[in-house]
């Protein structure tokens, strides 16, 4: 039986430059930095808030898992911003906006007022979309 989610993939375009970001700019702890064979690189790394849950920067790469032309399809998703789906929770919208942006992070859009709460929209340095957003208290 399936008892939790434990890793969760965000394909990147380089690896350190995400690490940075990820990192340096949002906060995520590392995780997993290893290498493995074939110079294949494990990286993970984990939320503040959800330290249980991996989240593995990946480059897509000819490997085992991905011929040649997928990895090169998939690099092309990632910059399009096809790939990066996901919904990061703060307790305050507008005050980790000033931050991040302080710190360089790239914004779609500013903190908004949506029924579900307060929500900005952040692209990472290899063109991943993820929504900010502060919930409304239930």
């Amino acid at each position: 039986m399936i008892q939790r989610l434990s890793h969760v993939t965000i394909y990147v375009l380089n690896q350190q430059e995400a690490l940075e970001f990820y990192r340096d700019k949002l906060g995520f702890k590392v995780h997993t930095d290893v290498t493995m064979e074939h110079g294949f690189r494990w990286l993970t790394v984990t939320a503040p808030g959800a330290p249980d849950l991996e989240i593995m920067l990946m480059e897509p790469k000819e490997s085992p898992m991905m011929d040649a032309a997928t990895a090169s399809t998939v690099r092309d998703l990632v910059q399009r911003g096809a790939l990066g789906a996901g919904v990061f929770d703060t307790a305050d919208c507008r005050k980790t906006y000033e931050e991040l942006k302080g710190k360089g992070v790239e914004f779609v859009s500013p903190p908004t007022e949506e029924f579900y709460g307060v929500q900005a929209i952040i692209k990472d340095n290899s063109g991943n979309v993820f929504s900010m957003t502060q919930p409304k208290p239930m």
